[in-house]
């Protein structure tokens, strides 16, 4: 594993765009803090730039990194999520203007895959993660679903065998409203 890890983590920082599995789905991702790589992404799914994409953290501790003001409930939800969840922040900074959408939040799930969490623990930046379909098609949940047009499209594919999901469906998603309450958008 450390291999592959190295040979993705080489790609990442040259700016390459690769396909990976994560602790839900397969995502297409890259480092979240290249700006050219990141409208790559866009390209690759045919997606407009005004829908955001989420980034994965090997742990919570790099949070304040990209997160201005956590929500206080925050730490405890981090706590006790048993699942793959999603979480939408308030006041993100530190990351390219498109990875940041409008309103300025930014959502960001604290992996527990090994492989994942390894690759962003090497990177020691954000990763993108995005469904690997194009804009509007269905996402798919295991590797043989992706279209190869996609598989065309980006630089490196990660070898299946690192798969550890067995949910393969798209994380639970919670967005904060204030320091104290929350709302999900995707069960």
């Amino acid at each position: 594993m450390e291999e592959e890890i190295k040979r993705c983590v080489d790609l990442l920082l040259e700016g390459k765009v690769i396909l990976y599995p994560t602790d839900t789905v397969w995502g297409i991702g890259c480092d979240a803090t290249n700006e050219a790589a990141v409208r790559r992404i866009f390209e690759i799914k045919e997606r407009q730039e005004s829908k955001s994409m989420l980034v994965l953290l090997d742990k919570a501790d790099k949070l304040p990194l990209y997160v201005r003001n956590i929500p206080l409930i925050a730490w405890d939800l981090l706590q006790m999520v048993e699942r793959p969840t999603t979480f939408v922040y308030p006041y993100a900074f530190n990351l390219p203007d498109i990875m940041i959408p409008s309103d300025g939040t930014l959502a960001i799930r604290v992996v527990h895959d090994c492989f994942c969490r390894k690759l962003i623990k090497a990177l020691n930046r954000p990763l993108v993660s995005t469904s690997a379909n194009i804009s509007g098609q269905h996402a798919p949940a295991v590797f043989s679903e992706i279209s190869p047009v996609i598989r065309e499209r980006v630089d490196y594919i990660v070898p299946e065998s690192y798969t550890d999901s067995t949910d393969f469906k798209p994380s639970r998603m919670i967005k904060f409203v204030d320091d104290y309450n929350f709302t999900v958008i995707r069960e």
